[in-house]
């Protein structure tokens, strides 16, 4: 059994697969979205799958896709932004260095438009963007071994962070 280098949490727009690609690359590790594992599941993108079956059945394939990577990927692994929100997943994440991406409404706003096609901000994204922060955001601390926020920083200045955070050392160092 393999476990993450890292996992990455936070709402969305806060950079967990931007983040994490350059995490991966600078540790020379693989990187693995459980948001993507999902669709590929599902053979379908994530907003389908909400039409289609439900947010129940997408929480489910998505419990599963964050136990399966949770278990079997030795990168760094970036979580879906409700994943937290399980009981199972909040479980295995305790045995793992988590780092929530923190992220203000207004660099979500930039960084996804509050406009592409996500599911849960399809009516009113900023308000509901906030309804989702305040339910998530004291999961996100509970399994989080290091915060680190992002504002005003690039990606490549967060992934230095989560390195720092983490006392991570890359190939490199």
């Amino acid at each position: 059994m393999s476990t993450p280098v890292v996992v990455l949490v936070g709402p969305p727009g806060s950079g967990k697969s931007t983040v994490g690609r350059a995490l991966a690359e600078r540790l020379g590790v693989g990187f693995r979205d459980t948001d993507a594992d999902v669709e590929a599941v599902a053979g379908k993108p994530i907003p389908e799958i909400f039409i289609d079956e439900g947010e129940p059945h997408f929480r489910a394939l998505e419990a599963e896709a964050v136990r399966a990577a949770a278990t079997g990927h030795a990168g760094v692994l970036a979580l879906g932004g409700g994943a937290v929100m399980a009981e199972a997943t909040r479980a295995l994440l305790h045995e793992l260095p988590v780092v929530f991406l923190e992220v203000p409404l207004a660099d979500a706003v930039k960084r996804v438009g509050l406009d592409a096609p996500r599911p849960l901000l399809a009516v009113n994204p900023r308000a509901r963007w906030r309804e989702l922060m305040e339910a998530r955001r004291p999961l996100y601390l509970e399994v989080a071994t290091a915060v680190v926020d992002t504002e005003g920083r690039t990606p490549e200045q967060v992934a230095d962070a989560v390195l720092e955070a983490l006392e991570l050392k890359t190939p490199h160092d």
